[in-house]
C-alpha cells in the first residue's frame, strides 16, 4: 500500500514517539468511558455513511489515495450537531459547490471522533479540572499529565509546544506557570514560575529548532527566552527578555522551524523569531546574538483585528528561501530572507495579497496555498501566486475555542491594557495550527482535521455528485498544469498527462454511460436532443483535446449510436470541429453516416460547409458532386472535382453552361447566376494564382499544370457542344459581358506573376488579343466595358518590362468611339473611362494635339484639364473650370491653390493671377463672396481697376459688400470705393446702409451725406450728421421723418378703417413708434452736452411734433388712434422730464390748443402725474439728507466716545529705562503712555529714535517694545502701516483715540489745570492705521449701507426714469421692487454743548 508524501511526514513524525508502557491510568479519578475495543484507524475510515450524518471521520496521518472510502462525504459547511433542519444543509452545500465549480473541493474535512468524544465526556460526565492530553495515533487516551491540583494551582493550559523530535511539552498556563514533560514516560521535568513577571498569563509559548532553547510571550505583552540547561543533574531554565510590553505589546510569536530536508539551510544558524506587536511586525535573530533584522508597520488596521504570523519554506527563482506571511486585517503581507553570496541578510518584501473579510487565523497548508479564518469563521483557501480563492468552508458549527480569557488574564484579575483585551475578543491561536500540510482545529465539543485532497479525489468528488463537465474541466487543468493546489501528482510533465488523460478517458466513459442512462425514454424529441447536446459536445471536445479520435468514432459513438437520438445529435455536433479545422479526417463509416444523416434531414448547407474541410478521398465522388449539384452547393461541387480526382476544368464548364446563355441573349441574370458567376470569377483566380479554391493551395506539382489547362480553356474558340450560331471565345466573351472590370483585374493580377515564363508570356499576348477582337470589332460592350479594356492595356504597356504589342490604331479608335461628338448619351461615363486610361499611362498612345482637340469638341473637361497640367498651362485650366457646368465652383479654390503653394514657378503664377484678373466678372456673378476672398488675398492692388470693369449691375455692390468688412482685414479700401460701396447700397441695400456705415471708419462723412441725402435715406443721414456733431441737423431729419409718418397715421385713422385696412394701420402706427423711439434716443444722447436753452430747441419741436396731429384726430372712429398719440407723448415727456423744467414742460403744454382749451379734465392727469413725480423727489432728497445727518452723527459720536477713554498703564515704570516715574525728582519729565499700556519717558523714546517729526509740526511717536518684537524696524514709518494693531501713540490718532503727554507728577492721574495748558490743537489727518480704525468703526454698522441704497434710488432714476404719471414704478433691479421697502425719516442730529 502506498503512501503520500504527506501521510508518510505524519507517520514518521508520530513515529518518532517512543511511547512505552506506563502505570495504569485511574479511570475512576477522570471518570473516563470504558472502551472495550479501541477503534483502529481502518474501521474508523471504513465505517459506513449514514444518510443523516453531516460529517465523516478521516484520520489524517495516512494520506494514501488508494485506501480512500468511496463513501467520503465532503462537507463544504460544518453542519451543527443538533440542527435538524436537513434541507437548508443540502441548499448550502449545493451553492457552495457551484461557487468552487472551477477548483472543485480542495479540502477534505474530517472529526477526529475518538478525540472528540473524550472532550464531551470529560465535559459533560465529570469535573476533570483542566488537564492537557496526548492522543495516540489510535485516538486512545495515553497520556494523562498533571492534575486537578495543578489545574486549581495553575489555572487553564493557554498553551502548548512540542520540539521537532516529540520528546519534551512546554506548557504555559493562565497564571503564568511553564511546565515541561517528558513525552517518553509522562514525567514532569521542569516547573517555571520565574520566567515572567507575576500576575500575567502565558499567551505562547514555543520551541525553536534548538531543543535547548524557547520563547514566551506574556499577556503584559512582553517575550521572553527560556534556555535550558542541565547541569550537575540538576534541570535549570534561565530567563531573558527579548521585548517589553511597555515598548508596545506583542502579542504573537512565531519561530521559524525548518523542514528536515532542510536542516543545512544557510538561514537555520540564526534561529529567526517573528514577533507581533499592535503596530507592527519584528523579525529578529536569536543567534549568534540578539539582533533585530528589520520592523514593519501594518499602517491602517482595524484596532480589534489580530496579528497574524505563519512561516514557510518557499521556492523563489531555483532557490527555497523562508517567507513569513503576516497580516492585521485584510491584506496579508509577505517578507522573503534570503542570504546572498556575500553573508548579507536581505528581508525582501513581496507581492501582497488583498482579501475582503477581517482574518483571525493564517496558516500555510503548503508552499503555494494558504488558510485563512476569517471573523465570520469561514475557512478560505487563497493561492498565493495567482491571489485566486479556491474553496470557502463554513466553520461556525465548529464551534472554534477562543483565548479572550487568556488575553485578558482573567486568571490573574485582569490587569491588561484594553487594546490588548480588544484584540483578545477574536483569539484563536491555541485553536488552529497547521503541521505536514494538514490543519488542525479544535472545536468546544470535537477535534476537526483539513487536509489537501490529491488530485484523484478532487475529481472523483465531482463525479459522486454527477457533475461530469466540472470534473472534466478540472481534470484537464491538471493536464495542462493550470490547476492549484495539486497533490498527487508526479514525475515529469509527460508522465503527468499520461496518468491524467487516463482519468480523463474514465470520466468521458462515465459521462456517456450516464447520459445514455438518464435519457427520457419518452416525451418530446425536442428534451431529448436537448439531452444530448448537453453531453455530446463536451465528449467531442475533451476527445479532441486530448487526440484520441480513434476512442471518439470506436468506442464512443459506437455506444452513443444505439441510441438514435444521440446519434442523431453527435453526427450533427461533428460539423463546428470539421469547419475550424480541428476535425479533419474521419473514418469512412462516420463520413458515409455523416452525409446521409445531413441529406436527410435536408442541411445541405452544413454538407457543403464540411465537405470543404474533409478528406473526401473515401467517398463516391460522383455521388457526391450529383448531390452538390443538384442541392447548388458549388464550392463544396468544386473541391470535391479538385481534391477527389485533381480535375479543374469539369467545374468551370458547369459553371459556364448556366450563366452563358442569358448574357448572349441578353437577358438579366438571377441572383443565382450572379452568385455563379462570381464564384467562376473567383475560381479562375485562384487557379492562376495556384490557390486552391475556396481555401489552401493548389500541390506544388500541379500549380504549372492547372494553370495551362485553364489558359487553354478559356482561349478555347468553340465550347464543347458548340452549335453554329456560337460566336468565337465564348468563355473570354461570357466574362466580358458578365463583369468586364472584374475579369481583367483576374487577368491584371496573373500578369503580375510573369516573369520569364514564355509559355505564360505567350498566354498574355494572346489573351491581349482575343479581347481586342472581341471588343472593338462588337458594337454590343458599353463605352465603359471598352474604356475598362483599355485601361487595363495601358497599365499593362506602362510597366517597364512590358512584352506586350498593342497596334495604335486599336487606341484612335477608341479615342474616336469616346469622344464623338454626335453622341451625347453617357456623357460623364465615356470623360471618366478616357479619363482612367489616360491617367494608366495611355496617354502615350495617342497624338496630344488631337487628342486635345477631340476633347475640347467633345467637351471632355476634365481630360482638357489632365492635358493641360501635363504641359503646365495652368491658366488654360480656368477656362476649363469655367466651361464645366458640374465643376464651376471649384474654380475659386483652384485659384487660390495655385497662386499659394509652393512649387509653380513665378511665370506660372502669373499667368493664371492675368487669366483670374481677366474673369473677373464672370467669377463674381459665380460668388460674389468667393470672389472678394480671391480679391483680398490675391488681388489687393487691382480692387480699383476691378470696381471699374464691375460697373454694371449690382455686382460692383456684392464684391464691396464682401471687401469692406473683410474678416480678415488684409484689404484698406480707399475713401473713394466706400463711397462708391455706399452709393451701391443706397441703391440695391438700403437697409443695411446703417449696419454698415456704424461698423466702417474708412468713409469721408461729408461726401456720404451727399449721397444719403440724395438717395433719401433719412436714418443713415441722420446718424452721419450726429456722427459730425450736428445734432440739430439729425434732429431736423428725423423729425421730418417723423411728422410724414404722424400725416399717414392722420390721415388713416381719421377715416373710417375697413377690416382690410386694419392691419396697415397697425403698421403705420409702429413706423411711427419706431421713429420716435430713434429721435428720442437723438435728444437723450445729445442733451447731455447741451445748455438748456438747446435741449428745449431739441425737445419742445419734438412735443409738438406729437400734440399737434392729435387735433386733427376727431370723431369716435379716431379715438384709438388718438389714445396711442397720447401715450407716445406721455412717453416724450417722461423721457424730456429729465433734461427740461417741470414749470417750462407745463407752460408749453398750457399753451398748445389741444391742451390749452376746455376743461381741466382732459390735463388732469399730466398735471397729476408731475406732481406726483415732485413729492416723491421732494421725499427722497429730504430722506437723503436726513440719513447723511445721521450716519455723520453717530460716526463722530462713536469716535468721541472712543477717543475720550482713559488709558491704563500695564506698569508704573518707564519700559526702557525701567525707572519709576513718579521716583525722578531730578527734572520735570514728560509721559507718554500707549493705547496698547507701554509706558515711556519722552526723552527714552527720544533717545531711542521712536519719534519723527510731522511736516505740520505734528510729532509722531511709535511704542519701542511693540516695533521692537514685530521685526527690530526701530523708528522706521514702516511701523505705521496698516495692520499694526495698536502700536501707535495715541497723540497720532486723530478721530479715534489720544494721548496723555504731561510731565512727571507725584501721582499717576493728572488733574485738568496740570495738563490744560499742554493742549495743543493742530489741523490733523488719518495716516494708515487711523484710516484702518475707521473702516473697522464703518464695519460695525450691520447690514446695507443707507449711502449704499441712495446710491441706487440715484442711478435708478437717472438712468431709467419712472415716468410722470408712474413715479412708483422705478427702473428694473431697483431696490424698490421689494414691497417692504420704506423710507424711514431720521431724527435731527443731536447737538452737544
Amino acid at each position: 500500500m502506498s503512501e503520500s508524501p504527506d501521510t508518510r511526514s505524519l507517520v514518521s513524525a508520530s513515529s518518532q514517539l517512543n511511547l512505552m508502557e506506563i502505570d495504569t491510568i485511574d479511570d475512576k479519578e477522570f471518570d473516563i468511558p470504558q472502551v472495550d475495543t479501541p477503534p483502529t484507524l481502518e474501521s474508523i475510515l471504513n465505517e459506513p455513511e449514514e444518510e443523516e450524518e453531516p460529517f465523516i471521520l478521516e484520520d489524517t496521518s495516512l494520506m494514501n489515495t488508494e485506501s480512500i472510502d468511496a463513501h467520503s462525504c465532503e462537507t463544504s459547511s460544518l453542519a451543527s450537531s443538533d440542527s435538524g433542519d436537513r434541507t437548508h444543509l443540502k441548499r448550502k452545500r449545493k451553492t457552495l459547490e457551484l461557487h468552487t465549480a472551477i477548483h472543485g473541493s480542495v479540502l477534505r474535512h474530517s472529526i477526529l471522533k475518538g478525540i472528540s468524544a473524550q472532550i464531551v465526556s470529560a465535559a459533560d460526565k465529570v469535573d476533570a479540572g483542566l488537564p492537557t492530553a496526548v492522543v495516540n495515533l489510535n485516538q486512545a487516551l495515553r497520556l494523562c499529565l498533571g492534575s486537578t491540583a495543578t489545574g486549581a494551582e495553575y489555572g487553564a493550559v493557554s498553551a502548548l509546544s512540542i520540539n521537532h523530535d516529540c520528546t519534551r511539552l512546554l506548557c504555559g498556563f493562565a497564571k503564568g506557570q511553564i511546565t515541561m514533560w517528558d513525552l517518553a514516560n509522562g514525567k514532569l521535568l521542569r516547573t517555571i514560575t520565574d520566567a515572567n513577571p507575576p500576575g500575567s498569563a502565558i499567551l505562547h509559548v514555543k520551541f525553536t529548532d534548538d531543543p535547548t532553547l524557547a520563547v514566551c510571550n506574556d499577556s503584559g505583552g512582553s517575550v521572553f527566552e527560556l534556555a535550558f540547561r542541565r547541569v550537575m543533574g540538576m534541570r535549570t531554565c534561565d530567563s531573558r527578555c527579548l521585548f517589553s510590553g511597555s515598548k508596545g505589546e506583542v502579542c504573537n510569536v512565531e519561530p521559524l522551524h525548518t523542514p528536515p530536508d532542510l536542516k543545512d539551510h544557510p538561514i537555520t544558524q540564526y534561529s529567526l523569531l517573528a514577533m507581533a506587536s499592535l503596530t507592527k511586525i519584528l523579525v529578529i535573530g536569536l543567534k549568534p546574538s540578539l539582533k533585530v533584522w528589520m520592523t514593519f508597520p501594518y499602517g491602517k488596521a482595524d484596532p480589534s483585528s489580530i496579528p497574524q504570523l505563519a512561516w514557510q519554506f518557499v521556492p523563489v527563482q531555483k532557490a527555497v528561501n523562508p517567507v513569513l506571511a503576516f497580516c492585521r486585517g485584510v491584506t496579508v503581507h509577505f517578507l522573503l530572507v534570503k542570504k546572498d553570496d556575500s553573508g548579507t541578510i536581505h528581508v525582501i518584501k513581496q507581492r501582497q495579497l488583498q482579501l475582503d473579510c477581517d482574518i483571525i487565523s493564517l496558516s500555510w497548508i503548503d508552499s503555494r496555498t494558504l488558510v485563512a479564518v476569517d471573523s465570520g469563521e469561514k475557512l478560505r483557501v487563497v493561492d498565493r501566486p495567482s491571489q485566486e480563492e479556491l474553496e470557502t468552508i463554513d466553520m461556525a458549527e465548529v464551534q472554534l475555542v477562543y483565548n479572550s480569557s487568556h488575553f485578558k488574564s482573567l486568571a490573574t484579575g485582569g490587569n491588561v491594557s484594553q487594546a490588548l483585551a480588544l484584540v483578545g475578543e477574536k483569539a484563536c491561536y491555541q485553536s488552529v495550527c497547521s503541521y505536514a500540510g494538514q490543519i488542525v482545529i479544535l472545536g468546544t465539543k470535537s477535534a476537526h482535521v483539513m487536509t489537501l485532497r490529491s488530485w484523484r479525489e478532487r475529481v472523483d468528488f465531482l463525479l459522486k455528485q454527477e457533475r461530469f463537465v466540472e470534473a472534466l474541466s478540472l481534470a484537464w487543468s491538471f493536464h495542462e498544469g493550470t490547476a492549484k493546489a495539486v497533490l498527487g501528482l508526479f514525475g515529469d510533465p509527460a508522465k503527468r498527462k499520461g496518468v491524467v488523460a487516463d482519468k480523463m478517458v474514465e470520466i468521458l466513459f462515465q459521462y456517456v454511460e450516464h447520459s445514455l442512462k438518464k435519457c427520457p425514454e419518452h416525451g418530446k424529441i425536442q428534451v431529448m436532443e436537448q439531452h444530448f447536446l448537453d453531453v455530446v459536445p463536451v465528449v467531442v471536445d475533451y476527445c479532441l483535446l486530448l487526440q484520441r479520435t480513434d476512442l471518439l468514432f470506436s468506442q464512443l459513438y459506437g455506444r452513443l449510436g444505439e441510441n438514435c437520438v444521440a446519434r442523431g445529435v453527435f453526427l450533427e455536433s461533428l460539423e463546428p470541429y470539421i469547419v475550424s479545422e480541428r476535425l479533419g479526417c474521419l473514418n469512412a463509416a462516420v463520413m458515409k453516416d455523416l452525409l446521409a444523416h445531413l441529406q436527410d434531414n435536408n442541411m445541405m448547407d452544413s454538407i457543403g460547409n464540411c465537405l470543404v474541410h474533409m478528406d473526401i478521398t473515401s467517398l463516391d465522388i460522383q455521388q457526391v458532386v450529383q448531390m452538390c449539384w443538384t442541392n447548388q452547393l458549388y464550392d463544396a461541387m468544386i473541391y470535391v472535382f479538385n481534391r477527389g480526382i485533381n480535375d479543374y476544368i469539369n467545374p468551370m464548364e458547369k459553371l459556364f453552361q448556366v450563366i452563358t446563355p442569358p448574357l448572349r441573349q441578353g437577358r438579366a441574370l438571377t441572383d443565382e447566376q450572379v452568385v455563379m458567376g462570381n464564384k467562376l470569377l473567383v475560381y479562375i483566380s485562384c487557379c492562376l494564382a495556384g490557390r486552391a479554391y475556396p481555401l489552401g493551395d493548389i500541390p506544388e506539382d500541379l500549380v504549372s499544370q492547372v494553370k495551362n489547362q485553364v489558359f487553354e480553356f478559356l482561349i478555347g474558340v468553340h465550347s464543347a457542344d458548340a452549335g453554329p450560331d456560337e460566336d468565337m471565345y465564348p468563355y473570354i466573351r461570357t466574362l466580358l459581358h458578365f463583369d468586364t472590370r472584374e475579369f481583367l483585374n483576374v487577368l491584371a493580377l496573373t500578369f503580375e506573376d510573369f516573369k520569364n515564363d514564355k509559355q505564360a508570356l505567350e498566354y498574355q499576348q494572346r489573351i491581349v488579343d482575343i479581347l481586342l477582337k472581341v471588343m472593338v470589332e462588337n458594337s454590343d460592350f458599353t463605352p465603359s466595358q471598352v474604356g475598362c479594356l483599355f485601361t487595363f492595356l495601358a497599365r499593362q504597356l506602362a510597366k517597364p518590362d512590358n512584352t506586350l504589342f498593342v497596334n495604335r490604331k486599336l487606341f484612335d479608335q477608341v479615342l474616336e468611339f469616346l469622344c464623338c461628338p454626335d453622341d451625347d448619351s453617357r456623357h460623364t461615363e465615356r470623360q471618366q473611362v478616357l479619363l482612367e486610361l489616360l491617367q494608366a499611362g495611355g496617354v502615350v498612345q495617342f497624338d496630344e494635339g488631337r487628342l486635345l482637340r477631340l476633347a475640347e469638341k467633345a467637351e471632355f473637361y476634365q481630360i482638357c484639364e489632365f492635358l493641360y497640367e501635363q504641359k503646365h498651362q495652368y491658366d488654360k485650366i480656368i477656362d476649363c473650370y469655367l466651361r464645366d457646368p458640374l465643376r464651376k465652383g471649384e474654380v475659386f479654390n483652384y485659384i487660390h491653390n495655385l497662386l499659394s503653394i509652393p512649387g509653380y514657378s513665378s511665370e506660372e503664377k502669373q499667368c493664371v493671377w492675368n487669366k483670374a484678373l481677366q474673369h473677373i466678372q464672370e467669377l463674381v456673378t459665380l460668388d460674389p463672396a468667393k470672389s472678394a476672398d480671391l480679391v483680398v488675398v490675391h488681388f489687393p492692388e487691382e480692387v480699383g481697376p476691378i470696381i471699374t470693369q464691375l460697373q454694371v449691375g449690382s455686382c460692383p455692390l456684392s464684391v464691396c459688400r464682401h471687401l469692406g468688412p473683410h474678416p480678415q482685414a488684409l484689404l484698406k479700401l480707399s475713401p473713394d470705393l466706400n463711397e462708391l460701396h455706399i452709393s451701391l447700397m443706397c441703391r440695391f441695400a438700403p437697409r443695411q446702409l446703417t449696419d454698415f456705415l456704424k461698423s466702417s471708419q474708412e468713409y469721408r462723412l461729408e461726401e456720404a451725406i451727399q449721397i444719403t441725402k440724395q438717395n433719401q435715406l433719412h436714418e443713415a443721414t441722420a446718424y452721419l450728421l450726429e456722427k459730425k456733431g450736428d445734432a440739430h441737423g439729425a434732429f431736423q431729419v428725423l423729425l421730418k421723418t417723423l411728422k410724414v409718418k404722424l400725416c399717414a397715421l392722420t390721415e388713416g385713422g381719421g377715416a373710417q378703417q375697413r377690416s382690410g385696412e386694419e392691419c396697415e394701420g397697425g403698421a403705420v402706427l409702429r413706423r411711427v413708434e419706431e421713429g420716435l423711439r430713434d429721435i428720442i434716443a437723438l435728444c437723450h444722447r445729445s442733451s447731455q452736452s447741451l445748455n438748456p436753452q438747446q435741449r428745449e430747441v431739441l425737445w419742445f419741436p419734438l412735443l409738438e411734433a406729437m400734440m399737434s396731429p392729435q387735433k386733427l384726430l376727431k370723431g369716435p372712429d379716431a379715438r384709438p388712434t388718438s389714445e396711442a398719440l397720447k401715450e407716445l407723448t406721455m412717453n416724450v415727456l417722461n423721457r424730456m422730464s429729465s433734461f427740461i423744467p417741470l414749470p417750462a414742460i407745463i407752460q408749453r403744454i398750457l399753451q398748445d390748443p389741444v391742451y390749452g382749451k376746455g376743461k381741466l379734465a382732459e390735463i388732469q392727469g399730466l398735471i397729476l402725474g408731475m406732481l406726483e413725480t415732485f413729492n416723491y423727489e421732494q421725499t427722497l432728497l429730504e430722506t437723503t439728507t436726513s440719513l447723511l445727518n445721521h450716519d455723520l452723527h453717530w460716526s463722530l459720536s462713536h469716535l468721541r466716545a472712543v477717543v475720550s477713554k482713559g488709558l491704563h498703564p500695564r506698569q508704573d515704570q518707564c519700559n526702557i529705562c525701567l525707572q519709576q516715574y513718579k521716583r525722578r525728582h531730578d527734572s520735570p519729565e514728560q509721559i507718554i503712555v500707549f493705547s496698547c499700556g507701554h509706558l515711556y519717558h519722552c526723552h527714552c523714546l527720544q533717545r531711542k529714535g521712536r519719534s519723527q517729526m510731522d511736516p505740520r509740526l505734528f510729532q509722531a511717536w511709535s511704542c519701542y517694545k511693540c516695533t521692537s518684537s514685530q521685526g527690530g524696524r526701530g523708528g522706521d514709518r514702516g511701523a505705521l502701516e496698516t495692520g499694526r494693531g495698536r502700536n501707535t501713540s495715541l497723540a497720532q490718532v486723530i478721530l479715534g483715540c489720544k494721548s496723555f503727554v504731561h510731565p512727571r507728577v507725584p501721582h499717576t492721574h493728572t488733574d485738568k489745570h496740570t495738563h490744560a495748558h499742554k493742549k495743543v490743537f493742530v489741523e490733523t489727518t488719518l495716516d494708515p492705521q487711523q484710516s484702518q480704525s475707521w473702516d473697522q468703526l464703518r464695519s460695525l454698522y450691520r447690514g446695507p449701507s443707507r449711502l449704499a441704497i441712495l446710491s441706487e434710488i440715484s442711478h435708478c432714476h437717472g438712468n431709467e426714469k419712472s415716468g410722470l404719471l408712474n413715479p412708483a414704478q422705478p427702473g428694473t433691479g431697483s431696490i424698490f421692487h421689494s414691497e417692504n421697502f420704506q423710507l424711514k425719516l431720521s431724527p435731527p442730529p443731536l447737538v452737544e454743548e
